[in-house]
């Protein structure tokens, strides 16, 4: 190519240049951009980690393909490692990854022979953390490993081996698989146990026998095991069960109810009713725990899973070795083991009681609680009332011990004597007096005051009240006494019947108004009654409570304690007369009375003087 050529060339290509340098300047300005935008459109994980960020799609892609290859691990993955070397504060493990992991030593507390070579089991955490380091766990592997196992055994049924680590309220804690269960003290064995200490720090077997996987608990049994061992031998020994047949046992436990026996893998109760004739408090009275005996089978279920027991049963009943001599009208002694409201059980032989009713423990008639008399443990002396050895009951009495006061009631209580006893009980119509011990006599409700009106006993006299009584009337024969409490004074209202003759007059107080009148007390404690029609006052006004007047007597009753007045008949005229009327009337009735009196006298002289002609 000439030179003139070349000249050519470049001058043409010099402008075109000039050009493309002048826009790619152009376009450099161009793109100059903000600081907001600068921030916007930063690197910032390029910045972070030093590398560009890789698309999510292709490290997916490159995860998928490297999957089945060597040194491959997902995350989570429990697999099996080997310890390549121990420092002094952690093991570094080989899983055949590209890097190795660490795992700090107090994963491995448990396992003080921790050495190199060994294959432990490691829990993936991480690929790889910021600085590309693999993270293992030893601890969350065996956790997840020991759940995988004890599902699997709870599932088959498999016996694992569990170390007792402690006793814990109820039972104890077992290490399983790393895994604390709980073992409840009912299934550490078939009978109960009393030293839990003696199964601390030892390997036993176990069943898992329930797992609740919301708290994560475990409950393991060793009963099950022992359960099932003994479960052939139980079917045989109750295949040949026998009402009345009698086995050699040996106490399991003992209850307030009963004792239960092992029978040899069965297990039968004792009542605590037939452990004895005699009544006992509680069944170690007569057995103890481990003690070997004798049993009878009494009864059983259709399963045969509710055994019945009897220990007294092999022994004779003690009634049939009773004294032969013993009969009714004997005195006994015995002790009180029982105490009822009705009476009390005394047991005058071992298994041999009586009934000795509360009405045979005093003469007295009145109410009272065989707890007055006696207690449980006392010794007493009783008479046997009634004997019956074919139902084996017997009936006593303490008072036959004692002469019968009734004997001779007449000469210590004849009808007129005045004498003091103690206040018993009392009723609606009256009070019981004990005079002495098993005489009690009645004072009834209108023989306790002359002139107080009494709605109950219990507003005169209260119960254990020392009270003077006089004897009114004797029934020797149905035993009844009456007396009377207002006899032992003079009767008041033969000086009232004076005081308070008909038309006298007499200030007092009106005491209680009702709709029929109203209650006026005098000065003497005399109480009348002035119908309503008699309470008005002068004024016209009726007399209220507290009213302090006259009064004017319109009646009196010494039979029945009565007094009728009247305020309103001392200002009004009519009523003024029909007071001297009543006067005048009660006049004539004095001296009818006088009269029927002498013609009455005379009348029996006249019949006695005809009696000693006759004669």
């Amino acid at each position: 190519m000439s030179e003139e050529t070349k000249n050519t060339e470049e001058q043409v290509i010099a402008p075109e240049v000039q050009e493309t340098a002048t826009e790619a300047v152009a376009e450099t300005v161009v793109e100059t951009v903000t600081p907001q935008e600068f921030l916007e459109n930063f690197n910032w994980h390029k910045y972070e980690q030093g590398i560009e960020a890789v698309d999510e799609e292709k490290l997916k892609a490159f995860e998928t393909a490297l999957v089945g290859t060597v040194g491959f691990v997902n995350e989570r993955d429990v697999i099996e490692g080997t310890v390549i070397r121990i420092t002094d504060r952690d093991a570094i493990i080989d899983i055949n990854s590209k890097s190795e992991g660490v795992i700090s030593l107090n994963e491995f507390r448990y396992n003080q022979g921790l050495a190199v070579g060994d294959v432990v089991e490691v829990l993936v955490d991480k690929r790889e953390d910021s600085s590309g380091q693999l993270v293992l766990s030893h601890r969350k592997a065996r956790v997840i490993k020991a759940w995988e196992r004890v599902n699997n055994a709870h599932e088959t049924g498999e016996v694992v081996n569990g170390f007792v680590k402690c006793r814990t309220r109820g039972g104890m804690i077992v290490d399983v698989f790393g895994i604390e269960a709980f073992l409840p003290g009912s299934q550490i064995d078939v009978k109960p146990i009393r030293d839990y200490d003696q199964y601390v720090e030892k390997t036993m077997e176990f069943k898992v026998v329930k797992i609740n996987h919301e708290f994560k608990n475990v409950v393991v049994s060793h009963k099950a095991l022992i359960e099932a061992d003994i479960e052939l031998q139980k079917k045989e020994i109750i295949g040949q069960l026998e009402k009345g047949q009698v086995l050699e046992g040996v106490v399991k436990n003992i209850t307030s109810y009963g004792v239960f026996v092992d029978l040899g893998g069965v297990d039968g109760l004792v009542h605590i009713t037939d452990l004895s004739w005699s009544r006992i408090n509680h069944p170690n009275e007569v057995v103890e725990l481990d003690q070997k005996l004798n049993v009878v089978i009494l009864d059983f279920d259709d399963n045969k899973s509710r055994i019945q027991l009897g220990l007294k049963q092999l022994t004779a009943h003690p009634w049939e070795a009773l004294n032969s001599d013993l009969k009714i009208g004997d005195k006994v002694m015995g002790e009180v083991v029982v105490l009822a409201d009705y009476g009390a059980f005394v047991e005058v032989e071992q298994g041999v009681e009586g009934l000795i009713h509360v009405s045979e423990m005093s003469w007295s008639t009145h109410l009272r609680s065989a707890q007055d008399f006696v207690k449980v443990g006392d010794k007493v002396e009783a008479q046997i009332l009634t004997l019956d050895r074919e139902d084996r009951k017997m009936s006593l009495g303490i008072k036959q011990l004692h002469p019968d006061p009734w004997t001779d009631i007449t000469t210590k209580f004849p009808v007129g004597s005045t004498h003091t006893g103690t206040v018993r009980n009392y009723t609606n119509f009256g009070v019981f007096v004990e005079l002495e011990e098993g005489i009690d006599g009645l004072v009834y409700i209108s023989d306790l005051s002359w002139t107080k009106k009494i709605k109950h006993p219990s507003d005169f006299v209260t119960v254990g009240d020392q009270l003077e009584v006089q004897v009114l009337e004797l029934d020797v024969e149905n035993r009844k006494l009456n007396l009377g409490h207002k006899q032992t004074k003079d009767n008041p209202w033969d000086v009232h019947e004076e005081t308070y003759a008909i038309g006298s007059t007499h200030e007092g107080i009106v005491k209680e108004k009702n709709d029929k009148g109203a209650v006026v007390t005098f000065t003497d404690k005399v109480e009348g009654f002035a119908p309503t029609r008699f309470l008005e006052k002068e004024d016209g006004t009726a007399l209220e409570k507290g009213d302090k007047v006259n009064f004017i007597v319109l009646e009196f009753s010494k039979e029945y304690r009565r007094v009728v007045v009247s305020h309103t008949s001392l200002f009004k005229e009519q009523e003024k007369r029909n007071v001297k009327a009543a006067v005048k009337k009660a006049a004539e009735a004095e001296k009818t009375t006088l009269g029927d009196i002498g013609g009455l006298a005379d009348l029996k002289a006249i019949m006695e003087a005809k009696s000693k002609k006759k004669k």
